[in-house]
Formats: structure tokens, sequence, C-alpha cells
């Protein structure tokens, strides 16, 4: 029997399974409340997590079908955590076979995905439950640790004293949720840069649906997938088979409270998943990580049927758009038609936002990427993408090494040829 709301506090072990059991089933248009764990530092220092983060286990949609779309509407965020940490990474040799995010080892005892436990604070404290090693796969080369103020506007990063002291009592400050495996990774007492003072825009790095195929979770991409190629561990693919992903994976910062994610469903039930919650973030995600945080996120869920996606759409707030992809106003629509007037044209284009996720092994194929789906989603050439971003709109990128978003103005006769203009129009004309 679906439901009306999906309560989720489950999480994967870093594997985006389409065979494994999901949660609900949900309604169409139904709620997803979700208790979110920390992405990326804590799964990376929890080698029993096989995927480089936590992700929530993935709920089915009921009527969703391949070929399919799911939008996602993310009514809001809420950060839990009090204190968290992050920073560059450098992989520890001997501690993993082929990808540290995924196949971590015990370097002693050789036991593969090792259960652990905690002993003291600093990057020696995650023990091999089996041998007693220290097992963390990583290691800081620049980190920090950041508290936030009770109304969660503002992020300081804190001393060595004020490290240690989190780290103590570290699960407990990052409000890790129950049913968490991972390690918390303020045990680490990382204070590398202290006293420096940031702005919180909390958002979701991980949005989306399972991918064809076993992936682990920090992989549905086509930067991060590229190490699954031809990789020595179980979760090996080829190459073509990068293709059944679905970019759930995005680490773009438009993806926040009041945005609209459409991603495409390649498993019946579409399989909507959460994870990777961010404080803040800068474009690029230029140092590899940013600030992963627990929370809270509420999401309603409708079905775009018929609307096939290679990849996700976003449907960003309006003060998130680049300056030439807003909507038109009243006045400038009217210096539009008196312009037209003047060159002897009666009809003018009517256009809407709306921004194409691409992912790639580099900046250049993530933005191809991107280009080629805005192009078969709205059947025009890739020139005239091109032509569109370069004049209604801007490439930005989401994460380095490759993940980007095209956005642009696009005419509604297009949105509405691709089944999108209903819900393109009630989130940018309402």
């Amino acid at each position: 029997m679906s439901g009306r709301i999906v309560f989720v506090n489950e999480f994967t072990n870093g594997i985006l399974d389409p065979k494994a059991s999901m949660l609900g089933p949900l309604q169409n248009g139904g709620y997803i409340i979700a208790n979110t764990a920390p992405g990326c530092w804590g799964p990376m220092i929890t080698p029993a997590i096989r995927g480089g983060h936590e992700v929530t286990k993935p709920v089915f949609i009921e009527g969703a079908k391949v070929g399919d779309s799911v939008a996602i509407k993310i009514h809001s965020i809420k950060v839990t955590s009090i204190v968290t940490s992050s920073g560059n990474e450098k992989a520890i040799e001997g501690r993993f076979i082929g990808d540290p995010f995924v196949a971590a080892k015990c370097p002693k005892c050789n036991t593969l995905y090792p259960e652990t436990y905690i002993d003291g604070i600093g990057k020696d404290a995650i023990k091999c439950k089996v041998c007693g090693e220290s097992i963390a796969p990583f290691e800081f080369t620049n980190g920090y640790t950041i508290a936030f103020d009770e109304n969660y506007k503002i992020g300081i990063t804190l001393n060595k004293n004020a490290a240690e002291i989190a780290a103590k009592d570290a699960k407990n400050y990052m409000q890790i949720p129950d049913n968490s495996i991972q390690n918390p990774i303020v045990v680490f007492a990382q204070s590398d840069i202290a006293g420096l003072t940031a702005r919180l825009r909390p958002f979701m790095g991980q949005l989306g649906t399972l991918p064809a195929i076993a992936m682990p979770d920090s992989h549905n991409a086509g930067d991060f997938g590229q190490f699954l190629i031809g990789s020595p561990h179980e979760y090996a693919i080829e190459k073509e088979q990068l293709s059944l992903r679905t970019d759930g994976h995005m680490d773009i910062n438009k993806v926040r409270q009041g945005a609209i994610v459409i991603a495409p469903v390649k498993v019946d039930g579409a399989g909507v998943y959460f994870g990777d919650m961010h404080a803040m973030q800068g474009d690029g995600e230029i140092a590899g990580h940013t600030t992963d945080v627990s929370g809270i996120i509420v999401t309603q869920v409708e079905i775009l049927k018929n609307v096939e996606l290679e990849g996700p759409i976003i449907l960003p707030n309006i003060e998130d758009l680049p300056y030439l992809a807003k909507p038109f106003s009243c006045q400038e629509k009217d210096i539009a038609k008196k312009l037209a007037s003047i060159w002897g044209m009666v009809e003018l284009e009517e256009s809407l936002p709306i921004s194409f996720v691409g992912s790639g092994a580099n900046i250049n194929e993530a933005t191809d990427n991107a280009l080629q789906r805005a192009s078969k989603v709205l059947g025009i050439s890739i020139p005239e993408v091109k032509n569109r971003a370069t004049i209604t709109g801007a490439i930005e990128i989401g994460r380095l090494p490759g993940t980007v978003s095209a956005t642009f103005l696009a005419p509604i006769s297009l949105l509405k040829n691709a089944g999108l203009y209903d819900i393109v129009c009630k989130k940018y004309e309402s």
C-alpha cells in the first residue's frame, strides 16, 4: 500500500544497487522526509562503507517507469550538525585496492571492508576491529574543523584546542543519525585553518535516482565514475556502462531549498535517494571536499510521464540563475516588443530558464555532455544550444574535475514539445 509520506532514516552501505529492496512505495505527488548523514570524509574513513558516501536507502515511487522522469521539489533543507570538518585529501598507500573511496582494506591483516572502532582522537584513531591497526585510507593535506552558530547563518574554523574538544565528542557535535555507521571526521581534530569566518548556504551534494547498474554512490557521475572503468575491485564496470549512471552525485550548489531537480528514471520505481548535505560550497568545489553535515530534507516527488532524460535537469531559484538566464520582466518584454516593431517583426520567442547537468572525465567532456543532453531533450542542434547558452545563460562549474550545468532561456514551444513546460512555468511564472 503506497503512502503520501515516507520517512527515511536508513542508509545504504555506499552501493546504489537497483536490485536491492527500496523503501515505500510513495504515491505520486507524495513527500519524502529524510535525516541524511554527512558525505565524503566520514564515509571515507569508514572502510565498511563502500561508496565514498553514505546515502539514504532509495524510495520506490509508485507509477514511475523506465523512460519517465521524476521532479523532486526541495521544500526545505535543515542542517543539524553543530560542528564538522573537511579539507583536501591524500590517499594512504597500502590501505585500499585500486580505489580508496570504494575498496579500503587493513594494511596489516588485509581484511577488505573491515569494521572499525575509534581509539582516542587524531588521524590514527580509526582502528581495525580484527587486528587493531590504524586503518583510515585518507588523511588531510590541509584541513579544518568548523563550528556553526545556533541559527546556522555563520561558521568559524576552530583552533587546535577547540578542535580537540569537539573531537572528544565528535558524533554528538556532528549529530550523526542513529542508523549511520560512519566514523565522525571531527575526531581527526584538524585545525590547519583557524579563525576563518564563512556564511552558510546549505544544499544537497547527492540527490537523484538509482542508476541502472550497481554503482558506488559517489561514483554515480561521469567524472568519479571514470575510476570504476577497469578497476581491480568488485564494482568495476566497462566504459559503455557508465551511460547507465543518473548523475545523482552533482555537488551543484543550486540544488538547495526551493529548487527542483528533474531526475531520469532508469529503474522502475525510480529509487529516489539523498545524501552529502553541505553547509556551503563555492562553484567548482576546488578543494575536492566541503563542509559535510547531517541534516533533514523535505521533498515532494512528481512523476513526469514519458519525459525520458539521460541526466538531471535543475530548475534553480531565480536568484541562483545566471544574470542572462533570468526570466524577463514586463518592462524588458515591452522594450523587446517596441524594438521588434521598429524592425518590422511581429513574433518574438517566449522563453523560460532551464539548466542541464552534464558530467565527464574533465570539464570539457562534462560541458559537451550537458550540451548533448540539452540538444536531445529540446530537439535542436548542439550549435544552437551553444548560441543560446552564450547569449542567454552560462556554463557553470559544479565540481572539478567534471560536473557542470548548462543554463539558458529555452523557447516555450520547445519546452512544451519536451513535456517540461508545465513544471517550468509553475516554477518561474507563479
